[in-house]
């Protein structure tokens, strides 16, 4: 097995997974009163990921991997982590706005508002370019962009409504 498909196999079971404990974690902040904003929008972050992904199966196989920029997605997963365990049980794909709890202000959040989304703001720009796919970098980037304009607006407009 190649470099780049071992990269490509470890991100596309990571996000499964992630996608595994989401919808956990969705359906019991659900079940716990909690309630779901921005679902329009939704389905179309969900396409964006996906093609992303597939568009990194279909040309990092058999590219050389940089290894400066490889350490950096490493590192990413670690800040990863820390997002996910500091959020635990509120951690989801969606924009899900428990009742009554105030908002998440530990671990990472203690230094930036979003930090789950710079994560994924650098991880689509990071992989790409690790295989030397600038192209692929630039115009997801632009996309995921697009995609996070709407959403954090969402987000915003979500729990200030929750303090209101």
């Amino acid at each position: 097995m190649t470099l780049p498909i071992a990269i490509m196999i470890f991100v596309t079971l990571q996000r499964a997974s992630e996608l595994v404990i989401a919808q956990i974690n969705t359906k019991a902040l659900i079940a716990n009163g909690a309630v779901e904003h921005g679902r329009s929008h939704y389905p179309v972050m969900v396409l964006m990921h996906a093609s992303w992904l597939a568009a990194l199966w279909a040309m990092a196989p058999g590219k050389p991997v940089i290894m400066p920029l490889l350490a950096v997605f490493a590192a990413l997963q670690l800040f990863r982590i820390w997002v996910l365990a500091t959020l635990g049980r509120r951690w989801t794909t969606r924009i899900i706005v428990p009742q009554n709890e105030p908002l998440v202000v530990r671990g990472p959040f203690r230094f930036m508002r979003h930090p789950n989304y710079f994560v994924v703001i650098a991880e689509i720009a990071v992989l790409p370019l690790m295989f030397g796919l600038i192209w692929v970098a630039l115009i997801y980037s632009a996309l995921n962009a697009a995609m996070l304009w709407v959403r954090i607006r969402a987000e915003n407009a979500a729990y200030a409504n929750q303090r209101s």
